[in-house]
């Protein structure tokens, strides 16, 4: 048996085609992106009501990700995982806000149409994120679809803003839970 050696992720064709030039010089503008995404996402039928989005010290635009999960039969394809992944490719960083002297290159913002699952919020951590802006919340997206967003710690934003981490909630979310609801109400998968 011939064991598989590599994982081969994209993002939908359409990413392409997106207006990328911002500007994104706001939590909200981050976040409506983030939300955009989301939709596209469930529009095109390339995957799941989530999209995210890493921005660099200059509000620039670093790398996008929507959920990809059952397009790549891939538990680990959340928008936020595909984002991280995306951005440390372009970027050649493993903390995207450490230089490789370990100098601060940071603030490093991830903008997320949706609270981080228990699997995304770990990968929080570990991706070198000075800030996380988030549209709805997890309790939003159990109670407007059918995900599971998994345990997280009971003070999950204390424990985040303990690391460097600044939390911000409830970025736009209204729009955000506009589009779960949606999804939800279309039934779409819940992976």
């Amino acid at each position: 048996m011939l064991l598989q050696a590599q994982v081969h992720l994209t993002l939908p064709a359409w990413v392409h085609d997106l207006d990328t030039s911002g500007p994104f010089d706001s939590d909200e503008a981050k976040v409506a992106f983030a939300i955009d995404l989301s939709q596209r996402n469930i529009d095109a039928a390339s995957g799941g009501p989530f999209g995210a989005a890493v921005f660099d010290a200059g509000d620039r635009l670093i790398a996008v990700g929507v959920n990809r999960v059952l397009p790549h039969a891939c538990s680990v394809a959340h928008a936020e995982m595909m984002a991280y992944m995306l951005a440390q490719q372009r970027t050649q960083r493993v903390r995207l806000n450490e230089d490789a002297n370990g100098a601060s290159v940071g603030p490093i913002t991830l903008a997320t149409s949706s609270q981080p699952c228990c699997q995304c919020y770990g990968a929080t951590v570990w991706a070198g994120i000075d800030r996380l802006l988030i549209g709805a919340r997890s309790e939003d997206v159990e109670s407007l679809t059918e995900f599971d967003e998994g345990p997280l710690p009971a003070d999950w934003a204390g424990e985040l803003e303990r690391r460097g981490i600044a939390v911000v909630r409830d970025v736009l979310r209204d729009r955000a839970c506009d589009v779960l609801r949606a999804y939800g109400q279309q039934g779409g998968p819940s992976y």
